[in-house]
C-alpha cells in the first residue's frame, strides 16, 4: 500500500529526529496545517540537531485542552481561544498566527468531471439536512450543463473537536440565520445530518469510501488527496475556486482589522472582493507568554521565528497561503515578548 505524503512525513521525522538531542518540544492540536507542520519540523530538525520537534494531530480542541493544562510545550488550533479559556490560564498565552489556509466543499460524485458551484444559503441547508438528494433543482440551477445523478446527498462532518468545524461554522453563521440560529459557530456543534470523521484525514477518507458524500476538508487535504473542490459564491456574488490567490485575497482586508497592539484573533470568513475565497481563515500556535524551562522557551521562539520567516516559502507548495510580510514585524514584537524566570528569550536564541 502507497503511504501518503503526511504519512510519509511524519515517517521520516520520527527517523531523523536524533536520539541526542538537548531540548525537546512536543505540540498538539489543529489537523488543518499538520501538513506544513510537519514539512517544517522534518525540514528544522535536519539543520538543527539540539532540537527535536514533535507534534501529534488531534484537532484545535485537543490542541487548546493540552496547552492549557500543561501537558504540551505548545498548542495549535484554527479557532482562536475564547476569551474565557484565556482568563482560565491568567492570559498567558500568545496567538502566533503561521498560514492561512481554506476549508473547501469536497464531494464523492465520480461521474461529474466539472467543479460543481455553491451558494452560500445550499451549503447551510445541505448541511441543515434540508437538500438530500443531488439532483435538487438548487444544485442544478446553479450548475447548468452538469448531470447530477438522482443520488441521496451524505452530510460528511468532523466528530472531534476541530478548528476546520470552527471556520466552516462561523461562515455558515454569517451567511445563515436559520444555521447562527440552530446550530451556530464552534469546534465542536450538534450536527443536525450526517457521518463523522475523526480529523481531515477521518473526513478525507469517509468521503472518499461514501458514494453521494459531501464534507469540508483544508485545502491541502483536497490537493494531495485529489478530491474535487467546489467553487463557492462570495461576499460580491463571484463563484470563486478555493486557491492560494483567492486565499490571500480573502485576508488583503484583515490588516486594517488587526490591531498590532493586541492578540492575532481575527475571523476572516466571508470576507469583501471580488476574488476573495469565503471560507478562510489563519491558523495559529499557542505559546506561553511566560515560563519556567528557559531552555525549551528560548528554542521553541527560536523554531518559531524560522517558520514565520524561511519555512513560509515552504507554504504554497502545500496547498497553504503565506502570510502577508507585513505580519512579520508584529509576530517579531510578540516572540520577543517571551519570557522565562522574568527575562525575554529572545536575545538568548539565534532568532534574531
Amino acid at each position: 500500500m502507497t503511504k501518503s505524503p503526511l504519512l510519509a512525513l511524519a515517517a521520516t521525522l520520527a527517523v531523523v529526529a536524533p536520539a541526542t538531542a538537548q531540548v525537546k518540544l512536543n505540540g498538539a492540536g489543529a489537523t488543518f496545517p499538520t501538513i506544513i507542520y510537519q514539512d517544517w519540523m522534518l525540514s528544522y530538525n535536519k539543520t538543527h540537531a539540539d532540537v527535536q520537534l514533535n507534534y501529534q494531530s488531534i484537532g484545535s480542541g485537543g490542541g487548546i485542552r493540552q496547552f492549557s493544562d500543561g501537558t504540551v510545550d505548545f498548542g495549535a488550533t484554527d479557532a482562536p481561544m475564547k476569551d474565557s479559556a484565556i482568563a482560565a490560564i491568567n492570559g498567558n498565552v500568545l496567538h502566533i498566527p503561521t498560514v492561512l489556509g481554506g476549508d473547501v466543499p469536497t464531494y464523492n460524485l465520480p461521474d461529474v468531471k466539472e467543479t460543481l458551484r455553491f451558494t452560500p444559503d445550499l451549503l447551510a441547508d445541505i448541511f441543515l439536512g434540508k437538500v438530500t438528494k443531488w439532483s435538487d433543482a438548487r444544485i442544478t440551477s446553479i450548475n447548468p450543463g452538469v448531470k447530477l445523478p438522482d443520488q441521496d446527498v451524505v452530510v460528511v462532518h468532523r466528530s472531534d473537536g476541530s478548528g476546520t468545524t470552527f471556520i466552516w461554522t462561523d461562515y455558515l453563521s454569517k451567511v445563515s440565520p436559520e444555521w447562527e440560529s440552530k446550530v451556530g459557530r464552534g469546534t465542536s456543534v450538534n450536527w443536525p445530518v450526517g457521518l463523522g470523521g475523526k480529523g481531515n484525514e477521518g473526513v478525507t477518507a469517509t468521503v472518499r469510501q461514501t458514494p453521494g458524500a459531501i464534507g469540508y476538508v483544508e485545502l491541502g487535504y483536497a490537493m494531495i488527496n485529489k478530491l474535487p473542490a467546489g467553487s463557492v459564491r462570495n461576499k460580491a456574488g463571484k463563484f470563486v475556486a478555493p486557491s492560494l490567490e483567492s486565499i490571500t485575497a480573502a485576508a488583503a482586508g484583515a490588516m486594517q482589522k488587526m490591531d498590532p497592539n493586541t492578540d492575532f484573533r481575527v475571523s476572516i470568513t466571508n470576507p469583501d472582493g471580488d476574488k476573495a475565497y469565503p471560507i478562510a481563515s489563519f491558523t495559529w500556535l499557542l505559546l506561553h507568554k511566560q515560563n519556567d524551562d528557559a531552555a525549551k522557551a528560548a528554542a521553541l521562539v527560536k523554531f518559531v521565528w524560522w517558520a514565520e520567516t524561511n519555512g513560509q516559502s515552504r507554504a504554497a507548495g502545500l496547498g497553504y497561503a503565506p502570510l502577508p510580510k507585513q505580519l512579520r514585524p508584529w509576530i517579531q514584537a510578540r516572540l520577543k515578548s517571551v519570557t522565562a524566570d522574568g527575562k525575554p528569550v529572545w536575545n538568548t536564541t539565534a532568532a534574531r
